[in-house]
Order: C-alpha cells, then structure tokens, then sequence
C-alpha cells in the first residue's frame, strides 16, 4: 500500500488546493506557484505547465511502475492521491475538452460522441478508478472546462470590475468551494436563484449565458457522449416583449382551446428548459405582482401549471434573472413582492457599466474594440480597431460616459466600418430635438402642465434609456414616469 509521507501529503495537499480553487481568483496562480517549486513572483513562460510537470513527477515517483492507484492508497492519503490524478487527467485532456466545446457549439443541439471517450476510460482503469467515478470525473472536468472557457471568452476585460465579474460568475456555478460542491450540490444547484444587476446594454444575457451553459451534464459510457448538448440547457425569455395577456402562457405554457386563439398545445419556457441548465428571465422588473406570485410557487414548490390545465408539470432547472433597475428600488412600494425577491436572491451578481470599467483601465476599451472587430469580421484585424478607436478618441473624448453601454460600442463599431463616424445615437439626437421642442413651447407659453411632464419624461427617457433613471431625476415614483412616458408615445 502507498502510504504519504509527510512531505507528500503537504504537496498533494496543495494540488488539492489547487484543484479547488477559483481560476479567476488571486489565489489560484500562488498555488500553483508553490506547487511549481517556484519563488512568489517568479517569472516563467507557462506556469500552468510547470505545475503539471511537477504534479506528473510527483505522482510517478509514488509507485515503482510510474502508475499509482487509488485502490493501492492507505485510505487516509486515498482522496489526496485521487485529486492528483485528476489534476493530472484534466490538464493532460483540456485541449481536446476545448475542442469538444467548440465543436459542440456549432452542432448546436445534437450531443457530439467524444472521440477520446476510449482513451480517457482508460486512463481512469489504469490508475483504479471504478466506471462510475470515470463517469463522474469525465462529466465534472467537461463542465469546469467548459465553464472557464465560457466565463473567459464572453467577458472580455481586465479591469478590476471585470475579474470580479469573473469571480462571482465561476463562484455561482460552482460555489466557493468545488470540492463541497462535487460532493453534494452537483444535482441540486435548482434550489440556488441568481439575480443579474446591471444598466441596460452591460452584458447581463452574456453573464448569464455563461452560468446556464455551464451546468453539469452526465456523462453516458455506452453512447460515449454527454447525455445533451450544453446549448439545449439555455433558455431564455424577454418579458417586456409580451403584452401581459400573453405572458403567463409564454411562461407556463397552455392547453388547446386554454383561450381565444390557443388552437394548439403551447410549450412556455418552464416546460423547455432541461433539467441540467437554466432559463433566463430578462427585464423580471416590469411583471404584475400576480404573475411574481405565480413565479414564487415554482421557485418554492418547483412544479407550475400550464394555462387551461390541472396537472402540475416539474420545473427542474435553475432560474437566472435580470433588471436594468437599481438595487435600491427592488423592494420598494415600486418594486418586487418582498417573498418573491428574498427567494429569487440565492445569488446578487452586478455587471459593470462600461465607463466604470475603463476608468479603472483605459486599455480594456481597446480589449473591446479588437473582441467586437474580431467577432464582426470573422479574425483580428489591427487596422480596423486602430480605426475605430482613432473615431472614437477624436469625436467622442477620453470622458465619454457611454450611457449605451458595451451594446453602444458594438454599434459604434458597426457605424465606423461603414462611415468612419460616429455621430450622436438616433435616440440621442431625438432626446436633443425634443428638448428643443420643449423649451420653445415654454417660451411661447403654449404648454400644459401635462403635456411638459410627459413630453419632460419622454426626454429623458431617450436620453438615459431606464424609467428608473427617469424616476430619480423626476422625484417621481417608477410607474408614474413610466406612464406619463407611454402617453407621450401614444400622443406622438
């Protein structure tokens, strides 16, 4: 039997650390630092694979054959052993992890068999594993490489409002401590709600994008393939798309002859969400108090009832939901039912507006324009980043507040590959024009009191693009700036 000495089990120890920890996080790179045998500070080309290089060595010198197992460990020293090895297996396989992933996201829906299904079994059987944790370990290596290529790739940024957003967002799918996760939480992350913070155009459908594709998916050793595609486990909804009368049926789904129109069985976004992802609920600020009602008995209870049904149906995924309202108003007389937002708050993640963001880094705007410029036109391309921030620096300013957000500076983007401009926003320069009209209506004295509230609301509206912003600049409460701004529109 294998049995650690002292100075061993302290190094596995450390690769267990390593294992556990946050990529995203400080503390992640002076673990592998120890582990790599190296000074804090020291400079290397590639420190992730001197680790492993020493995490290899290690795990060899513990057998005479070069091959430990598991099954040959004192049972003190068993789970350290076993950390290692998969340590080792996960890094000698993330390359062909990526792979998959990419491959996967072009076939979209149909689960890929995994080409090196044989190979990675094999590796598990050598070193003592049984099927069943090959199984396990297989399908927990695909999701934290999954997860860290999403969370990665998406959000671009190394200002310090972004790492924390990468933080946060790793910590959500798989808590602050892996190892307790892979232990008793794998299968029960539906009980775990996250609210996604942030103005409009920040990237909340990004953030929450990477947490519902990053859910765990077992792992089938007789197809040799995932049991679905990750990019089934996403769904999302955008509530203010639907007029109230339909929403409910957009969210439980309905029943033929359920009302005028329903000439056939309608799956909502409960019912097409999988088991092991996610739905994402956008703009969850503007739903009636009955339907948050109706939202808090699924959270509860997990089952819902179809629209013009009696069966209750099973909802077992995860709920992630965004607002572009601030956090102060949520549970205001305005605001969420109080039960609703306390059992919908499991997890709070803020994404930063971008003018916070390049404050605290002025090279991350630059980090953006080549992110867009390469996603718009299919590689790098220096000279049309060059030129969109050469745009941006001469006709917008070091300071612009940019109140668009990163979808502001994708249409920028857009506008300087097509003009090599970038004017004001139509909705900028329709908020100038109004204001215009209404200072002339004031100094002709033809205004009444309504129509320069709503005409007032309307303006800032299109200037700030939030009727919580609208409210905070009017003292007026949120559902009255917002309907003097419906009737200016209806008036218009």
């Amino acid at each position: 039997m294998i049995r650690l000495t002292e100075s061993q089990r302290h190094f596995f120890t450390l690769v267990s650390e390593a294992i556990y920890a946050n990529p995203f996080a400080e503390e992640r790179e002076a673990i592998d630092t120890r582990i790599a045998g190296l000074f804090p500070g020291a400079r290397v080309e590639n420190l992730i694979d001197e680790t492993i290089r020493e995490v290899s060595t290690r795990l060899k010198a513990l057998e005479p054959s070069g091959l430990p197992r598991i099954d040959r460990v004192e049972p003190k020293d068993r789970s350290l052993v076993e950390n290692a090895l998969v340590f080792e297996f996960f890094y000698l396989f993330r390359e062909r992890f990526d792979a998959l992933t990419h491959r996967q996201l072009e076939a979209e829906d149909t689960s890929l068999t995994v080409p090196f299904a044989d190979e990675a079994h094999a590796f598990f059987h050598d070193r003592g594993f049984s099927t069943k944790q090959f199984c396990h370990y297989m399908a927990l290596c695909y999701q934290l490489r999954r997860a860290f290529l999403l969370i990665r790739d998406s959000l671009v940024g190394t200002s310090r409002a972004m790492r924390n957003l990468r933080r946060d967002l790793w910590n959500n799918v798989f808590t602050h401590d892996i190892g307790l996760y892979a232990r008793y939480l794998i299968n029960r992350m539906e009980d775990f709600s996250t609210l996604i913070l942030g103005e409009t155009g920040t990237g909340k459908g990004t953030a929450a994008i990477a947490i519902g594709r990053s859910g765990y998916i077992p792992f089938d050793p007789v197809r040799k393939a995932f049991t679905e595609s990750f990019t089934r486990t996403f769904v999302s909804l955008n509530l203010s798309q639907y007029p109230e009368s339909l929403l409910e049926s957009e969210l439980f789904g309905h029943k033929k002859g359920a009302f005028t129109g329903a000439v056939e069985d309608h799956k909502g976004v409960l019912e097409r969400c999988s088991p092991n992802g996610a739905i994402f609920l956008d703009e969850l600020g503007e739903i009636a108090p009955h339907t948050q009602i109706k939202l808090l008995q699924v959270l509860q209870e997990r089952h819902f009832t179809p629209v013009g049904s009696h069966l209750k149906t099973r909802f077992n995924g995860r709920v992630i939901a965004a607002t572009n309202r601030p956090f102060e108003e949520l549970t205001g007389s305005d605001g969420f039912r109080a039960d609703f937002f306390y059992r919908l708050c499991s997890d709070i993640i803020t994404v930063p507006p971008l003018w916070v963001r390049i404050e605290e880094d002025p090279s991350e705007l630059t980090a953006l324009l080549n992110h867009t410029v390469t996603r718009m036109v299919g590689k790098e391309s220096p000279e049309y980043t060059e030129m969109v921030r050469e745009v941006i620096d001469r006709q917008l300013g070091e300071h612009y507040p940019w109140p668009g957000n990163v979808r502001e500076l994708e249409q920028c983007t857009r506008r300087v590959l097509i003009k090599k401009s970038y004017m004001m926003t139509p909705t900028r320069q329709e908020a100038s024009s109004l204001a215009e009209t209404l200072t002339q209506g004031l100094r002709k004295g033809e205004m009444d009191i309504k129509e320069l509230t709503c005409g007032y609301c309307a303006m800032l509206y299109k200037r700030h693009g939030t009727y919580g912003d609208v409210a905070r600049i009017t003292g007026l409460d949120r559902r009255t700036a917002k309907k003097y701004i419906e009737e200016f529109d209806q008036v218009d």
